[in-house]
This record gives structure tokens, C-alpha cells and sequence, in this order.
């Protein structure tokens, strides 16, 4: 070992891990990774359903918006390795890439197996050596600064520096477990409370079981506090399940809502209440002879119908040339304003991250090392950042393995 050379433990082989074990690998380290799984990357490979969204094609500005969990503090890493950064990175690697509907980048393979593939070799010819089927039970540190990790087989594995990549708590079969939460607090580092993030909510309504699998797109989805406050608004697309509801939209709406908070749906986002009302008298004029249950297949899926007429207070066999005015508008109002109640977010099983973890305040943003205790990194979802669906969370993983690959 030259007298530049340090001896560098990564704790856990994620998307985090990898890319920083690499990173510092390739800059004269001489890296282990220590990863509790059989397989490294075992996360990734079941990313955007085995499709793995690998970052969103946008600048930097647009970037920190998709940012709900302290986006000031991955500015410089973000300014690193960006996006584009991202998608070079992984063409470089022989991984060519694709890009979806809102800037979402996925392999041109539509396999996460092929990232991890490419990681791995990225990894490997830099030198990085691995010890799978290692899991950590806590950080090692003496005269006051990181001196390397015991095993939970008892074996100490000294090092100069520690990147803690030990990932959140969310899919823990996984291997993602919490550890990286408890063995930062081991050694003094504030935990913000963790929670689920980018996660199915239920509801208290029981309504949603009978439209279960429909699929709404372009609709537009507002999540309000207990209080009214609105807490997040957006357009896209929502699942209804027989617990409540799940889908894109739902998962970051997530980020933000509060047990006893209102989730209100508009069905038409594209019209204002005068266009929808005048839609629907166009409807009502077509099907002039039809019942109000059986004078609705042009504006609503099937399954949705019986649910809304239900809700409008509107009798299923009324005629429609017998509904009155107001008993329309109150059925404009109720499809530009379906509502429903957060019961609660679905278990950590189910998430797709975690919001909270090791508090920035207490880590270099310039360098990602502990600001209480030297040779400390943090790396991905251990750190109190999160972010919504689209590729967002994945370039954190990207961003902040670099640039503590680059610091170490």
C-alpha cells in the first residue's frame, strides 16, 4: 500500500455502494465491499419492477424540485455527477439507454440485471474487492476517527475510511434492514425519525376495493392535511386497490400524507367545471332515452360508474332528462372533487424508500464525510434525503456514492 493508498470499507453493495466503491476504487483505493447478501445489488435488480428507472433526463434546476427530503443539501453532489453524468456513465459502461415519458431513463434492455452487470464491471476494473454474505454489526473507531467495522461474525475488518452505504429500511427482504440508522447512531449521529416514503396508501373509504386494478391516467391528485392545508398537488396516474389506492401519483403524494388527511381526485383536470357540465349535458342529450347509471360510458371506465352514481346521490335509474340542475353541478363537483381519506401508508415491505435517516446537519454536504467523526461517509437512503418516482432516487444513490468515492 503506497503512502496515498487507504484502505476503504464500503458497507453495503447497492446502487450507492457500488458506484462509490467504484469511484474510489478507480482513484488508487484499495476498496472492499462488505455486502450481508449473497448477491450485490439484490435492491437494484427489482427496481421500476425489474425494469430499473435509472435516473430522469433533466438539468439540475428541475432536479432539486423532484427533491421533497433537504434537496439544498445534495446540491454539490448533484453539481458532481448529474444526470447526464449518469447516463454517460452507464453508456461508457457498453449499457445503452432509453428515454420515457416524463424523462424517465431506463436500459435499452428494460432489465435491471444488466445495470447491476454493468456496475460490477465497473467496479471489478477498478479493483474493488468483495466479501458477500458479510453482514456488519457496527462501525469501528478509535483516537477519534473511523479505524473500520466488526462483522456480526466477529471478525474486525480495519480501514482508514468507512462509506456507510447500508441502505433505508424499505423492501427489507431485501437486506435493507435499518443497520446503517443504528450503527450511525453507535457512534453519536442524530436520526430523524424514518418512515415510509413512496408508498401505497389506504384509505378509510372502502369504495376503492370495488374499482380494484382500474388505472387512471392523467388525472390529477391533491393531498390536503387533517387541517385543509394542501400539501401536494400533480398530474399523472393512480391505481384504486382493494386497500385503497397505489400508483405514481399516490407514491410521492405519500411523501407528504397525514393520517385523518384528505387525497382528492380530479377525474377531468383537463376541464373546467362549465366544460365538464357542458360535457356532460352533451351526454345526456346522446343518451336522452337512457337511465343516469347506463348514461355515463363516454365520460367514466365501467367499473368506476356504479361508484360515482352512488356518490352523486343520484338515482341509478333515473332518467336523464329527469336530473335536475343542480343535481348536475353537484356531479361535476364530485368528479372534479372525488375525495377520499388517508387511513394509513402501507408497511416498509411496500415502500419504495425511506424518508428520514442520519441528519445532514451532521454531514459535510461538500464531502459527505460525518462532520462527528473523521473517515465517516454516508452514502444513498441512510441519509435523511428522499425523493419522488421518476428516476429521482436513483440519482441520489449515483450522486452521493461519487462524490464520497471522490472524497475519500
Amino acid at each position: 500500500m503506497t503512502e496515498e493508498e487507504k484502505r476503504v470499507i464500503v458497507v453495503g453493495g447497492g446502487a450507492s455502494g457500488l458506484m462509490a466503491a467504484g469511484t474510489a476504487a478507480g482513484r488508487g483505493q484499495r476498496v472492499t465491499v462488505l455486502e450481508r447478501n449473497r448477491k450485490v445489488g439484490r435492491k437494484l435488480r427489482i427496481a421500476g419492477k425489474g425494469r430499473c428507472n435509472i435516473t430522469n433526463d433533466t438539468d439540475i434546476d428541475d432536479l432539486l424540485e423532484h427533491i421533497p427530503g433537504n434537496p439544498k443539501f445534495l446540491r454539490t453532489a448533484f453539481y458532481r455527477f448529474g444526470p447526464r453524468d449518469a447516463i454517460a456513465f452507464f453508456n461508457d459502461l457498453g449499457l445503452p439507454t432509453k428515454t420515457e415519458r416524463g424523462g424517465r431513463v431506463f436500459p435499452v434492455s428494460d432489465d435491471a440485471e444488466d445495470v447491476v452487470t454493468a456496475l460490477l464491471k465497473f467496479c471489478r476494473k477498478s479493483g474493488v474487492q468483495f466479501r458477500n454474505e458479510t453482514p456488519v454489526k457496527r462501525v469501528l473507531s478509535g483516537a477519534g476517527r473511523v479505524s473500520g467495522v466488526l462483522t456480526e461474525s466477529g471478525d474486525a475488518v480495519l480501514g482508514d475510511a468507512v462509506i456507510l452505504a447500508a441502505g433505508g429500511a424499505s423492501y427489507p427482504a431485501t437486506g435493507s434492514q435499518g443497520d446503517g440508522y443504528r450503527m450511525a447512531a453507535e457512534l453519536g449521529h442524530t436520526i430523524v425519525p424514518i418512515r415510509p416514503s413512496l408508498v401505497p396508501l389506504e384509505t378509510e373509504e372502502t369504495w376503492p376495493a370495488e374499482a380494484q386494478g382500474l388505472s387512471l391516467r392523467n388525472v390529477a391528485l391533491t393531498a390536503l392535511s387533517p387541517g385543509g392545508k394542501k400539501l401536494y398537488s400533480e398530474l399523472g396516474e393512480l391505481l384504486f386497490t382493494h386497500f385503497g389506492i397505489s400508483g405514481p401519483l399516490v407514491l410521492s403524494a405519500s411523501r407528504h400524507a397525514e393520517p385523518g388527511g384528505k387525497l382528492v381526485i380530479d377525474l377531468k383536470p383537463g376541464l373546467t367545471e362549465e366544460q365538464l357540465d357542458a360535457r356532460i349535458l352533451r351526454d345526456f342529450e346522446k343518451f336522452h332515452r337512457r337511465e343516469f347509471g347506463n348514461a355515463l360510458g363516454d365520460l367514466l371506465p365501467s367499473s368506476l360508474i356504479p361508484i360515482i352514481v352512488r356518490l352523486s346521490h343520484i338515482g341509478m335509474d333515473t332518467f336523464v332528462h329527469n336530473v335536475t340542475r343542480e343535481q348536475r353541478q353537484d356531479l361535476v363537483r364530485l368528479l372534479k372533487n372525488l375525495i377520499l381519506t388517508v387511513k394509513k401508508a402501507r408497511p416498509f415491505s411496500e415502500a419504495v424508500t425511506t424518508a428520514g435517516g442520519v441528519s445532514v446537519k451532521e454531514i459535510d454536504p461538500r464531502t459527505l464525510e460525518s462532520k462527528i467523526i473523521p473517515g465517516l461517509y454516508f452514502t444513498g437512503e441512510v441519509i435523511d434525503v428522499d425523493a419522488y418516482t421518476g428516476g429521482y432516487n436513483l440519482q441520489i444513490a449515483w450522486s452521493t456514492g461519487h462524490l464520497a468515492g471522490e472524497s475519500v
